[in-house]
């Protein structure tokens, strides 16, 4: 289904095999991450998920790679491995031959183009083997730009000296919709609520039966479905793992072990909170938002009524989205800004917080509603405040078609405005 779809993090992919020994494109299963690789290598990639390939490769990784490059030929392409988080030795072995050619003055650029559905930085070493000779891109189901095959350039237009916006009329798909369908390719292609969530549980199913189990032999693996539907209901709002151990009855050290396995394999994101000369005076705690909506929405049993019904839901859900498309569209912006929440002790609040590599800041209001008000954007005028000549500018996104000015740097904006 993904073979529909354009994915705009290729523009970046392109650059960074052009300067970049070792490429490694990370993301959940079924994001399309091995059909984006598939048209970078010729068509020819080796998938770790096949159990003689992955015993080869975990038994003699350097002679495994060097059966690779004689069937490379003349490496006009890059060797393209599939789910390499199976077999970390081959980071040590990809390590010496990228070292090897380096010294001897060879290409080394764009040699070798890695797909991984967990986060391989966070196995034992991986990190420092291949220090300086990586690039990590990070390919999230498909933000809602990709879907209608617009630009996806919100982000930068935030960020210009100038803030101008042409709203999009490709689709009337409603907010709602957007929600309850989200943007894995295979869920997209399924038409019902129940046809999705049927996809879903099977999806998750494996998950925890390939990645999980891989990355860590746990027991008592059947409570991380539970766990994972509790913390559905919590997406979009502050994580306190106390509370969610007393919630859930499970110990803080097992817990903060699976919620790092969740995280490693992208099925939650945490959103971390922006610091700043206020110190302590801030809530440090970070936001937990579900990769996906219609994730969220399968493990609650959420339907279009229920989240039209549901104000508090709505707006939870909602808020999950649109952090969600805003990293999207970040991943693949020349901004490049880093993505926070912010909250203080006194109760002020902005949900999204992005700051570029000059310290400029934009801030990102949430609301569902069609009308927006002087009230909205109070939690905005603070972040202002504190944030001085470095605030750039200000933005409540809500369910409405008109860009309403508040002030020279504040504006009212539709949702649609996240794929233009």
């Amino acid at each position: 289904m993904d073979n529909f779809y354009s994915r705009t993090l290729s523009i970046q992919l392109t650059n960074a095999l052009a300067d970049s020994p070792v490429v490694l494109l990370n993301g959940a299963r079924q994001t399309g991450k091995t059909t984006l690789a598939l048209s970078f290598c010729g068509g020819n990639i080796i998938s770790l998920d096949d159990a003689g390939t992955l015993a080869a490769a975990r038994g003699d990784a350097a002679g495994f790679l060097a059966g690779l490059e004689t069937a490379n030929g003349n490496g006009s392409t890059p060797i393209a491995i599939d789910e390499v988080q199976h077999a970390p030795e081959l980071f040590r072995a990809i390590k010496l031959i990228v070292d090897r050619e380096r010294n001897q003055k060879q290409r080394v650029a764009g040699r070798f183009l890695l797909t991984g559905s967990a986060n391989v930085m966070l196995l034992p070493k991986v990190s420092e083997s291949l220090a300086g000779r990586m690039e990590i891109l990070n390919l999230w189901p498909l933000a809602q730009s990709e879907i209608e095959g617009t630009s996806g350039s919100f982000v930068d237009a935030l960020f210009d000296a100038q803030f101008s916006l042409s709203l999009p009329g490709a689709s009337d798909l409603d907010t709602s919709t957007r929600l309850l369908r989200g943007g894995y390719p295979e869920a997209l292609a399924r038409n019902s609520d129940a046809r999705r969530k049927a996809w879903f549980d099977s999806y998750i199913n494996a998950i925890l039966q390939r990645d999980i189990r891989d990355l860590s032999n746990i027991e008592g693996i059947t409570a991380l479905p539970r766990l994972l539907q509790f913390l559905a209901t919590r997406s979009g709002g502050l994580l306190n793992l106390a509370d969610v151990s007393r919630a859930t009855t499970l110990p803080y050290a097992t817990l903060h072990r699976y919620m790092s396995l969740l995280e490693a394999t992208f099925l939650i994101y945490l959103l971390p909170a922006w610091a700043s000369r206020l110190g302590n005076r801030l809530v440090k705690a970070p936001k937990l938002m579900m990769n996906d909506t219609a994730l969220t929405a399968s493990l609650l049993g959420i339907n279009a009524a229920r989240l039209q019904n549901e104000g508090f839901l709505r707006g939870a859900m909602l808020e999950n989205f649109v952090a969600l498309e805003v990293l999207k569209l970040a991943s693949w912006s020349q901004t490049q800004p880093k993505l926070f929440h912010f909250r203080t002790q006194s109760g002020h609040e902005v949900d999204l917080v992005l700051e570029n590599a000059a310290g400029q800041v934009v801030g990102i209001e949430t609301k569902s509603s069609a009308t927006v008000n002087s009230d909205d954007f109070k939690g905005l005028r603070h972040l202002a405040e504190i944030t001085g000549k470095n605030f750039g500018r200000g933005i409540v996104l809500y369910g409405g078609k008109q860009i309403i000015p508040f002030a020279h740097n504040l504006f009212a904006v539709p949702i649609a405005a996240l794929w233009i």
